[in-house]
């Protein structure tokens, strides 16, 4: 499993021209689901995301998660995070995980994080959205379930 974490100012998703959720200052997580991963590559990444420590303390270090600052998470569905661009022009997706894993997986991550204190809005699964990410710092972060980065 796969995240793109980002520190957010604010951020919101739109499918066909309508807004279907949005969040104040905290995360998005643009999340990849790979064929190899299970419940523990996402109870073990949503523990990672709301642990992270990438907001500032009072001294301006890095030094708080997004459950120490009551912030959001705003979680999108993404699988070309495993697209394979090494041969040719066009990336190949055979190690993203087949739609109805990826999907019980995604609702998982979610309900993980939902459990360790964290509020959630989401995307819409396969669905082609317009995603608005007003990034803070910018901080962008990549997370692995298997720990390759």
């Amino acid at each position: 499993m796969r995240a793109v974490v980002q520190r957010v100012r604010r951020a919101s998703v739109a499918v066909q021209g309508n807004q279907v959720s949005s969040i104040g200052a905290g995360l998005v997580v643009l999340l990849g689901v790979g064929s190899g991963d299970d419940l523990q590559a996402a109870r073990y990444l949503a523990e990672k995301v709301a642990h992270l420590r990438i907001f500032s303390d009072y001294e301006g270090r890095m030094n708080r998660s997004v459950l120490d600052t009551g912030g959001e998470a705003l979680v999108v569905s993404q699988f070309t995070l495993y697209g394979d661009c090494r041969k040719g022009r066009r990336p190949g997706f055979d190690r993203a995980a087949r739609p109805e894993l990826a999907e019980e997986l995604y609702l998982r991550f979610v309900d993980y994080l939902l459990e360790l204190g964290v509020p959630v809005a989401t995307g819409r699964f396969q669905t082609e959205m317009l995603v608005e990410i007003h990034n803070d710092g910018p901080v962008t972060m990549l997370l692995d379930s298997e720990r390759q980065f």
